[in-house]
Formats: structure tokens, sequence, C-alpha cells
């Protein structure tokens, strides 16, 4: 595994997810999904981790087992991973509601899709100009 890729491609993917999230869930979906009841601000600095923590995660596996370094195949992996990933956080988040929402589910998946492409093609375009 090249390291600087990895680095270099987390932090560029993290800071694409960041700018993704806010344009989509911060601006375009804000409505969509409302604040619970009794919630206080937003941490800033838990959501950018979090979109570090996706970026490192697309960068890790682009550069580690699969080589990932053109957009359109960054695209396709990064969808698939992003899924998954809103599968699963969708179907834990829900275990203790009474009444689940699967409109509010699929558009959330559907969004972290539309936000993994964006990721994708930046980390895998990073790997291919640092090769």
């Amino acid at each position: 595994m090249n390291v600087k890729n990895f680095i270099v491609g987390g932090i560029v993917g993290g800071i694409a997810d960041f700018l993704m999230g806010w344009l989509v869930y911060g601006i375009l979906l804000k409505d969509t999904f409302p604040k619970p009841e009794g919630a206080g601000a937003e941490n800033m600095l838990f959501i950018f981790l979090g979109c570090m923590s996706f970026g490192f995660l697309i960068s890790y596996v682009f550069s580690r087992g699969e080589g990932i370094s053109s957009c359109v195949p960054g695209i396709k992996m990064a969808i698939g991973i992003a899924l998954f990933m809103g599968l699963c956080s969708n179907f834990f988040m829900s275990m203790y509601k009474e009444t689940i929402d699967f409109k509010l589910m699929g558009i959330d998946i559907l969004a972290s899709m539309v936000l993994a492409t964006v990721v994708g093609a930046a980390v895998a375009v990073t790997n291919g100009k640092m090769k």
C-alpha cells in the first residue's frame, strides 16, 4: 500500500465528503431530516471527523486492495460501499423505533450514495495523479 496516496486521498476524500454533505444534507435535504425533539446544536467536529473517516475508508480500499486510480471505477466502488454502509447504519438506527419511515431511509441511503460518487471520484483521481 502506498501510504502517501492513502493519506492524501483520505484527506481529499474527507474534505469532499464534508462539503458534499453540507450541500446535500445541510441545504438540499435540510427540511427532510428535521432535528429530533430536544436535540442541541450539531457538533461540527464530529461531523467533520465522520466525513474524514469515510474519506479514509474509501482511500484505504482504493490504495490497499483495489489500486483504483481513475474516476469511473472509483465512483462504482464508492457507490457499492456507501450502499451497504447506508443500509447498515439505517438498520441499526431503526432498531428501537416503533415505526420506521422507509421513505426517509431510502432518501438517506440514496443521499449517501450521491456523496460517495464525489468522494470516490476525488480519491481515485488523487491516486491517479500521485502515481
